[in-house]
């Protein structure tokens, strides 16, 4: 299971929200490139940017750091989301080095965009659902819809889609662990790596998700977003990682 730092982006800086409220930040950097720098330092093999004034607007705000952050380190994936809604902002994003693009709200409101993405960029989408109590909230969790995650998962499955970044909005930037439960749910229901994110807090945690990662039949679990825990240091990125590696070398 690969441990993916988050780099929220608000107004140029490096922050994160509790339960996504734009109201509820805490600022972490003002330099999202450094900050980019700190988890590579510390072994991230992958980056999850969120662009978080672009998912209330509609389209990329912060693209400008996002792009530093590409141009720094060129051989290192970046999933990049909020605020895309358009197949020119998927390949602009690409062109930049990004490696793979979440599609979130549009997924949502339009389904078969993801259809007509990944036919013209295979492999390098991802659907980002977020959910609250099993249903599915769209443009920056302001809205809440009546699609379930389940549900709405099964319809990309055969589309092409890289993987389901699946948030739990009631955890995310709570530090209350994270909604294992649904999250290994979600994982065996769909033909599709998924991608668990809110609520990582320690070590503790991440043992008991890696513990569940493996799905019969499925791909599983495959990455873990975590930010705050990180962040705050109630998690040592490094460790983390280490130890996910670890159980995932130890037979089941």
């Amino acid at each position: 299971m690969l441990l993916i730092p988050a780099i929220d982006l608000k107004d140029g800086r490096c922050v994160r929200l509790r339960q996504g409220r734009m109201e509820d930040e805490t600022v972490f950097s003002d330099d999202p490139v450094e900050m980019a720098g700190r988890w590579v330092g510390q072994g991230a093999r992958r980056l999850h940017l969120v662009d978080l004034n672009g998912a209330f607007a509609g389209e990329p705000v912060n693209g400008a750091a996002i792009r530093a952050i590409a141009a720094r380190y060129p051989d290192l994936p970046l999933q990049v989301g909020g605020g895309i809604r358009d197949e020119a902002t998927i390949a602009a994003y690409l062109a930049a080095g990004v490696s793979f693009c979440i599609i979130g709200t549009q997924a949502v409101t339009e389904p078969a965009f993801v259809a007509r993405a990944c036919r013209a960029f295979p492999g390098h989408l991802i659907v980002g659902l977020d959910a609250k109590d099993g249903q599915v909230a769209i443009r920056g969790w302001a809205e809440v819809t009546e699609h379930r995650v389940e549900e709405l998962s099964k319809r990309f499955e055969g589309d092409g889609v890289a993987a389901i970044v699946y948030t739990d909005i009631g955890r995310d930037g709570m530090m209350t662990g994270p909604n294992i439960a649904a999250t290994r749910a979600l994982a065996a229901a769909v033909a599709l790596p998924i991608i668990a994110s809110g609520g990582i807090t320690d070590l503790a945690d991440i043992r008991a998700l890696a513990q569940a990662a493996r799905v019969p039949d499925r791909p599983g679990i495959t990455g873990a977003i975590t930010g705050r825990a990180i962040y705050e240091g109630t998690l040592d990125f490094a460790a983390g990682q280490r130890l996910a590696d670890d159980l995932a070398a130890t037979p089941s």
